[in-house]
């Protein structure tokens, strides 16, 4: 008796205008997947690099690589139903006298989806792989050249002028110059010291001055004193005359 099968596995495959090696290439670089299928597609393109497609609607990881040959990795899609597991995906580059015969094996789909897979990788891959390579046969440079973005950064440069402004540093040189009239301040003492000699000297005149009487009292006073006789004498007689 037959089994059902709990997946199903779909192949594909058409001749692409191009040699394997800028197949290969293109498959796995993000800006050209992206102009492939037309939507936006990214692609880390190393072995357990992450890759998504169609907005990360279909997201996985990249298990082998062959350079120019072969490319495997894990498939998932938003629409798989719950508790699927990823799906395989194969892409196989033979050369051919027209090209490149590309091969797509995709085992592991959810059971009875195969053939919406099926038509999506012609559609939407081999179709627009066939158009993309007839208008851009060379390699990657020229498709990054397309899009007009890259003059656009260059202005960015000239925005950044204004930060050299901040060449505002010069305050602080001129608070570092600031620092003389502190300089100033401690020769300011030397001044007082002038002045307080300069007052110190009137003082000691002063006491020079004050001296000086008393050395002329000490003069006076011997006049005093021989004048107390005579007065002694005066009243001596005045007493005399009066007893009389």
């Amino acid at each position: 008796m037959a089994t059902e099968t709990t997946t199903d596995t779909i192949r594909v495959s058409a001749i692409i205008p191009a040699p394997p090696e800028r197949v290969y290439a293109a498959w796995l670089d993000s800006r050209e997947h992206s102009a492939i299928t037309r939507s936006t597609a990214t692609v880390e393109p190393w072995v357990g690099g992450r890759h998504s497609a169609w907005g990360g609607s279909i997201r996985g990881t990249t298990l082998d690589l062959q350079p120019g040959r072969r490319i495997v990795q894990s498939w998932y899609a938003s629409d798989f139903p719950a508790g699927s597991e990823d799906s395989r995906l194969e892409v196989l580059f033979e050369p051919v006298p027209d090209g490149t015969l590309i091969t797509i094996n995709h085992t592991g789909l959810p059971s009875g989806r195969g053939h919406r897979y099926e038509d999506g990788w012609k559609d939407y891959y081999l179709d627009h792989m066939r158009d993309y390579f007839v208008e851009h046969p060379d390699a990657p440079e020229t498709v990054e050249m397309m899009p007009s973005t890259t003059p656009e950064p260059r202005p960015a440069p000239t925005t950044k002028k204004p930060p050299p402004r901040i060449a505002a540093k010069k305050p602080v040189a001129r608070k570092a110059v600031a620092k003389k009239p502190a300089a100033r301040k401690a020769r300011a003492p030397k001044r007082g010291t002038a002045k307080a000699k300069a007052k110190a000297k009137p003082k000691a005149r002063k006491k020079m001055a004050k001296k000086k009487p008393a050395r002329a009292a000490r003069k006076s006073a011997p006049k005093a004193r021989k004048s107390a006789p005579r007065a002694r004498r005066a009243k001596g007689r005045a007493t005399k005359k009066r007893g009389r």
